[in-house]
């Protein structure tokens, strides 16, 4: 098993390494050239993202769909990963993170086009849609719209379940003293009740979670940089002096390079907010939107909240306690991130384990129905077989979220890693050889601002 777990960790190092960093990343400035910077749009795609559009296609309001989305992409990484690429790469990893996510606005802006230009309609009138789709019915390669489906199936249940539930029953256990146990048929109780009703049920819970568990964090980080407030020019400088500079960041950092400071900021920026990875699209295609280029606007504020707000934040607070006080620990991420909240009296912890808590929940919650949509893809157009294959799923859900509370996952996170990895790939697939389309219509609805016309297109039934 030793032998086993090294060779995973390699082959995860491997598939994240420079190579998957210069795809996603040039594809995300690949695709903002193309499109002409749609991330200055982010104003008016954040107003459409709270705008109705009832009488159009579609299962759950735009707003649900990208509270859907947020809820399993904001996670444990945006407070603890950030922080560990600070401890990793040094401050300048906060600039490259940012930057990550400013480029990735772009691809996910894409992808959430995709997912409604090419979505289906089952026989009971719900919508379909996602990478796989686009592969099957844009690219025409229906043999890499399954190896997605597979791998969303696998990364599901790892990065989206059972490490979730361990990040919850650690912090329960190391902080509380609570029985992982306990935890552990607490939380599967919990998931149960909202799975349960399925995409609305899901979008129901993570849309009044989402803005209250954000909300509640970005309040915590606003408190600890007015406590640093006299030290924030000099958190900033040294940020962009570290981020271009190959001297040591100093502060505890030693020998922290721009090579070392790009690589981490960078990989923890896309792995955090997943443009790229084909997740969100899967919810996207669900959202009620007249056209395409709506929900495309809509869908690329997830990477501005998840990366170039909650992030930042994160990276301006870990790094402002870092100059505030130098004898903090600057050598692992998580005392890093449990450090600089101490520094708010009495609450300060509680704030940072709140945060974990709900990021981690609706973490497993969003990926769920991703996992579901990809298995019933993979069902075909049986019906009867896609409804047992689903309630079976569940099933292994509930269980799966009990055994990670109670188990030790290194294992699990390595393996959950490489299945993202195989998402991605096919996915940039579909994001790049469509992009001439994506192109088209956003010259159509956008550029000639014609936003609020309905798209012609029938939505095909399976």
């Amino acid at each position: 098993m030793n032998s086993l777990a090294s060779l995973i960790e390699k082959l995860s190092t491997a598939v994240w390494g420079w190579p998957m960093i210069i795809l996603l990343l040039g594809t995300h400035i690949f695709m903002t050239i193309r499109l002409r910077f749609p991330q200055f749009r982010v104003g008016k795609a954040i107003r459409l993202s709270v705008t109705k559009d009832k009488h159009s296609h579609g299962d759950v309001s735009q707003f649900a769909a990208l509270a859907t989305a947020l809820a399993a992409t904001i996670g444990t990484g945006n407070i603890v990963g950030v922080a560990t690429a600070v401890a990793l790469g040094g401050p300048g990893a906060v600039f490259w993170c940012w930057i990550t996510g400013f480029f990735g606005m772009a691809t996910k802006y894409t992808e959430g086009f995709l997912a409604v230009k090419y979505r289906v309609k089952t026989q009971d009138g719900r919508m379909l849609g996602g990478p796989m789709f686009a592969l099957e019915r844009g690219v025409h390669a229906k043999w890499l719209a399954i190896l997605f489906a597979v791998f969303t199936v696998i990364a599901s249940l790892g990065i989206g379940n059972t490490v979730q539930a361990n990040s919850i029953s650690l912090l329960l256990n190391h902080t509380y003293h609570i029985s992982p146990y306990l935890v552990g048929g607490v939380l599967a109780v919990l998931v149960l009740l909202v799975i349960v009703f399925g995409v609305k049920g899901i979008a129901r819970v993570c849309s009044a979670l989402v803005p209250v568990m954000a909300g509640f964090y970005v309040i915590g980080c606003l408190v600890i940089l007015g406590l640093n407030w006299q030290h924030l020019g000099e958190t900033v400088n040294l940020i962009f002096r570290s981020a271009f500079s190959a001297r040591a960041a100093g502060g505890g950092f030693i020998g922290t390079t721009v090579l070392m400071a790009c690589r981490f900021g960078i990989a923890r920026g896309l792995f955090s907010n997943e443009s790229g990875l084909g997740s969100a699209p899967i919810v996207a295609a669900a959202a009620q939107t007249r056209n395409p280029i709506r929900q495309a606007l809509v869908s690329s504020t997830g990477t501005f909240w998840d990366t170039v707000v909650v992030c930042a934040l994160t990276g301006l607070v870990v790094v402002s306690s870092i100059v505030a006080h130098p004898d903090i620990d600057c050598t692992q991420g998580a005392a890093l991130t449990k450090a600089a909240f101490e520094k708010i009296p009495h609450i300060g912890p509680l704030i940072l384990s709140v945060g974990i808590l709900t990021f981690a929940f609706s973490t497993i919650l969003g990926w769920s129905y991703y996992g579901e949509r990809a298995l019933e893809y993979l069902a075909g157009r049986n019906t009867k077989a896609a409804r047992i294959v689903i309630a079976a799923y569940r099933v292994v859900w509930i269980a799966a979220v009990f055994i990670g509370s109670v188990l030790s996952l290194s294992l699990v996170w390595n393996l959950a890693d490489i299945a993202n990895a195989f998402m991605a790939i096919p996915n940039l697939v579909s994001v790049l050889l469509l992009s001439g389309v994506a192109v088209r219509e956003t010259r159509k609805y956008l550029w000639n601002n014609r936003l609020d016309e309905d798209s012609e297109e029938e939505i095909p039934t399976l």
